[in-house]
């Protein structure tokens, strides 16, 4: 059906269509298309995303569809397939199903009267990382991608795992995305909706327990993920990332791996559009992207905008706290990051780091449980804060290693490297962080890496059990443009645990380094600031067709239980938006708690509790779905309960249990 015109006169808004897949399963749509396209075609752009077009990222939408519109293009809002008004199912992430669906919309875009024959895709999170898979060996009509927040790297790189250790974000996913998949269509999906909708209940999944399962890298995520299959990408890459965002490891390597297609911009922000980054400064999306598809989707002869390769906010030391409104920094770029860095090494010794070999070494990694109470959000939700607080707690539990006080600024840019030799061959834990020590004594955290030493370097097996005794480890820190200034000192801090970020070791183990050394690329030329501006963030729509009804402030807790357990986590109470043109609304709430006895890796449990409402002129709709994850030495115990409920009547349960084995610690 058609609705409301945009603001805007130029636009013209269809908020229901159907394309039709293959195998005869239908995909919803949302299209905004330029007036003058009934009369002369256009380029078209396309964003799939599991999301519901609806209500759930409604608003968004909003923010940047019409305006592409305005400016010339045809654009489609998706629903995934078995999401939202589309048909079929979804049983997991990035199935072959969903990739192949992605190149048969992409096709029927391009067939309609109303599209010149290219098409551009872009998203954020899981629809930037759709936008990757679509450009592995692109379908003709394909001739350009932005990919924000987006994963190149489905198993290092994303939601689940980090250097092969489960990540504690993958209990909150697993406890929302069932509520998002199991939510119900809209009457616009047609007058079965609500059959549909008990047939989506009955079909649900519970997919938290492949990506428990799923401990080594292997094939399952290896699937999707492009960095596998950079010499098949073939059309060009606009790479959007946030430094306090999990994905941003993403453009800096995607850029290596493919200079000739890739460019890239990394903020300060989240794991948002960056024209809503915080931290800030944010910066102008839509006039961003438009720059960039009207250079590869316009152009009588298509090439890339007059850019550097890569614009980076430069960090420095900002006094930690859980919220920064505006990170202390400024924009740089380079056009070749690699040939501009030179390699300084330094070694680990009694006392700290020096650039001096030294044969003094012999070091025992403490193990206490409570190393992480200061870590903050990994930074996938892009939730209010979770920024990592000050890290001297965390340093006094830890190993630590530090320069003498800097004579002058060092510039971190690229993935630094920590290279371990172990004099034991453990199969525990370790976490590594580099921390900015300011004159004062505050520590802040500037990168993060953890790895699970019982698998192998490729993550791909488990290490023998007849392995040496002693070992050399590598590990490389994620990516980071980062200035330690004159005077501070740069800490590289060790733990053989990180709680609650990550799920514990089952065993406590002895771990022991007998030398090593950090090696950092540094930035040399200290004047390339930024020459191409980047545009500043717009409000956008200028005229908003929705409304927050309740919006509070997220809650985070700490506190020690009866029986000595560490409890924390965080409650973001209930927030709904409405929405003016559907006359329907969309809120949730989600608390998620995480227990340990010190002392005691066996005694974790998280649970998390998420839980959304959907209210319209027919009914009122409600789903809730409570997750908890518990671990012995020998498996992973899931639970799961999800309950729908149309106008306070209960319509379906759905509980799940199952116990995995726990294969590598």
């Amino acid at each position: 059906m058609t609705g409301q015109s945009h603001p805007s006169d130029a636009v013209e808004v269809t908020e229901h269509l159907w394309i039709p897949m293959p195998d005869g399963v239908r995909l919803a749509a949302r299209l905004w298309l330029p007036r003058s396209a009934d009369k002369t075609p256009v380029p078209a752009l396309l964003e799939t995303i599991p999301y519901r077009k609806a209500d759930m990222v409604r608003a968004r939408d909003e923010r940047n569809h019409p305006y592409f519109a305005a400016h010339g293009y045809a654009c489609l809002r998706v629903d995934m397939r078995g999401s939202g008004d589309s048909e079929g199912r979804m049983d997991d992430m990035y199935s072959d199903l969903e990739l192949s669906d992605a190149r048969d919309v992409i096709a029927w875009i391009a067939a309609q009267p109303w599209c010149v024959g290219r098409v551009g895709m872009f998203g954020t999170s899981w629809g930037g990382t759709a936008a990757l898979q679509a450009s592995v060996d692109a379908p003709d009509a394909l001739k350009a991608v932005i990919a924000v927040c987006a994963t190149h790297d489905r198993y290092e790189d994303d939601i689940h795992h980090m250097g092969g250790c489960l990540l504690t974000d993958s209990i909150e996913w697993g406890a929302t995305l069932p509520v998002i998949l199991g939510s119900p269509p809209t009457p616009n999906a047609g007058d079965d909706w609500l059959q549909r909708w008990q047939e989506r209940l009955e079909a649900l999944t519970f997919p938290l327990e492949a990506w428990v399962r799923e401990e080594a890298r292997g094939a399952y995520w290896r699937h999707g993920s492009v960095i596998h299959q950079a010499n098949r990408l073939s059309r060009p890459i606009l790479a959007v990332g946030g430094w306090s965002d999990r994905y941003s490891n993403s453009v800096m390597s995607l850029l290596s791996a493919r200079p000739d297609l890739v460019w890239g911009v990394v903020g300060p922000w989240g794991h948002h559009y960056p024209d809503q980054g915080r931290p800030g400064p944010a910066i102008g999306f839509q006039q961003l992207a438009l720059a960039w598809w009207d250079a590869w989707l316009k152009k009588p002869e298509p090439g890339p905008p007059d850019w550097p390769r890569l614009r980076v906010w430069l960090s420095e030391f900002d006094p930690p706290a859980d919220q920064i409104e505006r990170r202390n920094g400024r924009w740089v770029q380079s056009d070749s990051p690699e040939s501009q860095v030179k390699i300084d090494v330094w070694h680990l010794v009694d006392g700290g780091l020096t650039p001096t070999p030294s044969d003094t070494g012999g070091w025992t990694v403490p193990s206490d449980i409570r190393v992480g109470q200061a870590s903050g959000d990994t930074g996938y939700f892009g939730r209010q804060g979770g920024e990592p607080l000050d890290q001297r707690d965390d340093d006094a539990l830890s190993l630590t290693f530090d320069t003498p006080p800097l004579e002058q600024d060092w510039i971190l840019y690229g993935s630094a490297e920590v290279f371990l030799h172990l004099a034991s061959e453990p199969r525990g834990q370790l976490a590594l962080r580099l921390n900015d020590v300011s004159p004062d004594g505050s520590s802040a955290r500037v990168v993060l890496a953890v790895r699970n030493l019982a698998l192998d370097d490729t993550f791909d097996e488990a290490r023998p059990a007849d392995a040496v005794s002693s070992r050399e480890v590598r590990i490389a820190l994620p990516t980071k443009a980062y200035r330690f200034r004159k005077g501070h000192r740069l800490r590289l801090s060790m733990s053989a645990s990180y709680w609650p970020i990550i799920w514990p070791s089952p065993g406590s183990h002895d771990l022991r380094i007998a030398g090593g050394e950090l090696r950092l690329p540094l930035f040399d030329d200290l004047s390339a600031d930024l020459a191409h501006a980047l545009p500043p963030a717009l409000d956008l729509p200028r005229e908003k067709q929705h409304r927050m009804v309740t919006s509070p402030s997220l809650q985070r807790f700490t506190h020690e239980g009866s029986d000595g357990a560490l409890v924390s986590g965080w409650h973001q109470p209930y927030s709904e938006v409405f929405f003016n043109e559907t006359g329907s609304s969309y809120g949730f709430e989600t608390r998620a708690t995480y227990r340990l006895v010190p002392g005691d890796p066996l005694s974790a449990e998280s649970t998390v509790e998420h839980r959304a409402v959907h209210r319209r002129s027919d009914g009122t709709a409600e789903l809730s779905c409570t997750v908890k994850l518990r671990a012995d030495d020998r498996f992973y115990h899931l639970e799961g309960r999800l309950v729908a409920d149309w106008e306070g009547a209960h319509l379906a349960e759905r509980n799940w249990t199952s116990a995995v084995p726990r294969k590598h610690g």
